[in-house]
């Protein structure tokens, strides 16, 4: 007799486990596909940092380099082939190595010499893949990348 009376109370117990499991469940499912949307976006966010630099990396080869904009934003683009919508936008400016601003000609900076870089400002729109009311489904990354020109 003492032995039916622990299958059915093991019985008895297996319904709980259920009911604990399908109040977990949706909850532990939530927080695991918000975890994928963090490493998602945080993906996305190291792609368009990667694409700046690679820019500016073009762009500081030499003065000529420096000159080619369309150029740093082929090899911004180039570098972020997986990533949908970016843009990049190139720029390049002087400074005197005294502090005091130039105007990027030969003859600026009489007291020192002059120090050219270059800038690349990319923007991508991440998409997640949850669409939530309390969270926007786009956000647009921004990355900037300056370096200073080989001279």
């Amino acid at each position: 007799m003492r032995l039916i009376d622990l299958r059915r109370l093991a019985r008895a117990d297996g319904g709980t486990a259920v009911a604990e499991m399908a109040v977990i469940a949706p909850l532990v499912i939530l927080l695991l596909v918000g975890l994928i949307e963090v490493g998602r976006w945080a993906h996305y966010s190291v792609l368009v940092g990667n694409a700046a630099r690679a820019g500016v990396q073009y762009g500081a080869q030499n003065l000529a380099t420096a000159a080619d904009s369309s150029g740093m934003q082929a090899a911004a683009l180039n570098d972020a082939q997986n990533v949908a919508g970016l843009s990049a936008t190139a720029t390049s400016f002087c400074r005197c190595s005294d502090g005091t601003a130039s105007t990027c000609q030969p003859s600026d900076c009489a007291s020192s010499h002059r120090l050219v870089f270059v800038q690349v400002d990319t923007t991508g729109t991440f998409r997640s893949l949850l669409h939530l009311a309390i969270v926007s489904d786009t956000q647009t990354i921004t990355s900037r990348a300056i370096m200073r020109v080989a001279q």
